[in-house]
């Protein structure tokens, strides 16, 4: 009871001080200093008109670890990872951490310590996979004595934005494949119809963002080897597994996607999502060492010692790695997949209730990931009065975020909604979530007039023929 009055007694002495009835800092550092209850306050304080991490449905980022875990990267914070002479002991976990996600992914090398790279997140992890296959593309240009200036990356349009910024920085061609809501994921025929003999590599996707799908990793690779040796090619494919790599392997252990494909040369991950780890963390592994270029490693030596390593930034928090090694330690294989089949479970209870929706139809018939998108059924959309841009908006005044977006070239007419379903999201968070978009729905129903947002998308469907008569109920 003492110690509660303490807290209060302070509480009271930081709101009823003169900083709280200034404004905070936007443009210039402060000129005197602030008590350090007082700064944190009003930090703090800043962090609560914003959606709750674990209610956030939009990103695949991990919101939720063990107290044991949250104690050993706070522990952590402030050790930089690149100082592996003063940390040596960081630089053993990180290894292993990358020895476990190369023989979880079925490596065939057989050194002791695996080729990979750390990242700080995927979208690295990413860029690493990208720069070897543009090197390695190169160097056979080169020794070859052919052209080596127009190189071209394939993938589908479903891409992540990395990609995109891979592409624009290195100056690659990016050649994509559409996608349509007949053929949802990447063709493997019409990649190698994009391919010639300047293509790095083909990238499919473990867990595409836009819509939770799985590229057929396993048909591509097939056709791509007929196609080789028909041209005398040697595409190789970068796997980016952001999510499905921490997912196939514990739900689909026998479906061959990784390193027991013959052109599959590197994979990529994001430890701080289906890896449970809070962020930013990224992996990156080469089927052999053969593969990761040599002119990807660089040296300094005014650490203490000589330290080579590989990756795009320098600096980079050591905190994750504990992270990472610490679950695998933790959880271990039965771990991993109870967590994920959890996941799985949640949202395929999420995505079975909404397709028994009326005015809702789900993109696909069945999940592969732990998450799924949905769409406005054809005959209520073109009589509602309102849009899933509202749907969005309202269930964010509950404190979910569900994101509402189009889908990328192709299919840019079609708004899709999506829940990515994480450690942390129970059956119960479910049913709450699930109860407010119904709620919602019944008050659009109600609606005298449309929506703003469905004026606007209605003026823009207009143009293209469409008609719209509002009297539907779902």
């Amino acid at each position: 009871m003492n110690q509660q009055k303490q807290h209060d007694d302070a509480l009271t002495d930081i709101f009823g001080s003169e900083q709280m009835l200034d404004p905070a800092p936007a443009q210039f550092i402060p000129k005197g200093k602030t008590r350090p209850e007082i700064a944190y306050q009003l930090v703090k304080d800043e962090t609560y008109p914003q959606t709750q991490p674990r209610l956030n449905l939009a990103t695949f980022v991990t919101t939720y670890m063990d107290e044991y875990a949250t104690r050993l990267m706070n522990e952590a914070i402030d050790v930089n990872y690149i100082d592996e002479t003063e940390y040596p002991r960081v630089a053993v976990m990180c290894g292993r951490c990358i020895n476990i996600i190369a023989n979880m992914w079925n490596t065939p090398e057989q050194n002791e310590w695996k080729a990979g790279a750390l990242g700080i997140g995927s979208s690295e992890a990413c860029m690493l996979g990208g720069v070897a296959a543009w090197l390695r593309w190169r160097k056979r240009r080169q020794a070859e004595g052919k052209p080596f200036d127009k190189p071209n990356l394939v993938m589908s349009t479903t891409f992540q934005v990395v990609w995109e910024k891979f592409c624009q920085l290195w100056q690659i061609e990016m050649r994509t494949v559409p996608v349509t809501l007949e053929h949802t994921t990447l063709d493997p025929e019409e990649a190698l119809a994009a391919c010639d003999e300047n293509t790095i590599c083909i990238v499919p996707i473990a867990g595409v963002t836009w819509t939770g799908l799985n590229d057929d990793i396993e048909a591509l690779d097939k056709a791509l080897d007929a196609y080789n040796q028909k041209t005398g090619y040697e595409i190789p494919i970068h796997v980016d597994a952001a999510s499905g790599g921490f997912i196939l392997p514990f739900l689909n252990p026998d479906e061959k996607w990784d390193f027991r494909l013959k052109w599959v040369l590197s994979i990529s991950t994001s430890g701080h999502k289906y890896g449970l780890v809070y962020p930013g963390l990224g992996w990156v592994v080469w089927k052999d060492k053969k593969y990761l270029p040599d002119e990807m490693a660089f040296s300094v030596n005014y650490l203490g010692a000589n330290i080579t390593q590989v990756g795009l930034n320098f600096s980079r928090p050591a905190a994750q790695i504990l992270g990472q090694y610490y679950n695998f330690i933790r959880l271990g294989y039965e771990g991993y997949r109870e967590v994920q089949q959890n996941s799985m479970d949640v949202a395929t209870y999420c995505h079975d209730e909404i397709g028994k929706m009326n005015c809702f139809r789900n993109y696909a018939d069945k999940l592969v990931n732990p998450l799924f998108i949905w769409y406005m059924d054809e005959e209520y959309d073109k009589q509602s009065k309102w849009t899933l841009y509202d749907l969005q908006a309202t269930l964010q005044q509950s404190g979910w975020m569900v994101p509402a977006y189009t889908l990328p070239k192709n299919l840019e007419d079609v708004i899709v909604m999506r829940i990515v379903v994480r450690q942390g999201m129970s059956r119960d968070m479910a049913d709450m979530l699930l109860g407010d978009i119904r709620n919602a729905v019944a008050e659009f129903e109600k609606l005298e007039y449309p929506t703003p947002s469905r004026l606007k998308y209605e003026k823009s469907e207009r143009q293209k023929g469409r008609v719209y008569t509002h009297t539907h109920q779902c």
